[in-house]
């Protein structure tokens, strides 16, 4: 048995974004194909590890094809995103494990987000798609331009939270925090 797959090849748009305050955001990867949106809720971890092992990827097939690719070294500014989510966000549901894979027929990204089931979020693990269990899927296929793009916005997505104390590199909260390097006092 298998769930709903919510299919996207080269869609319009592929972006991680957030929705609430820094230091209370709820992460969000958004793929937009003409009028059809698909919103999948994730941890901000997920976020960064994605952006991070995209373009490693990236990387890799770029030294492996000896210059023979079309993958560029960074995101084209031709191709920036900066736009946020579409609104309203309505989650399809919470990512627990994800696949990453570059399709050498022909030469995309496949990037597969797997659902955490109830069952493993009560048992603390994370989801592992197996065949007799029934999981919900976001299969996104991206060009490698796209999927550069992706990972320049997950990194800054990422890095607009709170700022660091300068003293721990703690996040601040925005009526300061409790600094374990002043021995407690509130900065």
């Amino acid at each position: 048995m298998s769930g709903h797959v919510f299919e996207h090849e080269s869609p319009d748009r592929f972006i991680p974004g957030t929705v609430g305050m820094p230091g209370g955001r709820t992460f969000y990867l958004q793929a937009v194909s003409g009028t059809t949106i698909t919103s999948v809720l994730l941890e901000k971890e997920q976020v960064e590890m994605l952006g991070e092992r995209i373009n490693e990827l990236l990387d890799t097939v770029r030294s492996k094809s000896m210059g023979e690719s079309n993958i560029p070294v960074t995101a084209l500014p031709d191709y920036v995103d900066n736009s946020g989510l579409t609104m309203p966000v309505d989650s399809e549901f919470r990512v627990g494990t994800m696949s990453l894979g570059w399709d050498t027929r022909i030469h995309r990204l496949v990037i597969e987000c797997f659902e955490l089931s109830e069952a493993d979020r009560e048992a603390g693990i994370s989801a592992e798609p197996h065949e007799d269990t029934e999981r919900d899927v976001l299969r996104v296929t991206l060009d490698a331009v796209q999927a550069r793009e992706f990972a320049r916005h997950a990194e800054l997505v990422v890095n607009a939270g709170r700022a660091d104390c300068p003293f721990c590199s703690l996040p601040l909260d925005p009526e300061g925090h409790i600094c374990p390097r002043a021995n407690g006092v509130a900065r």
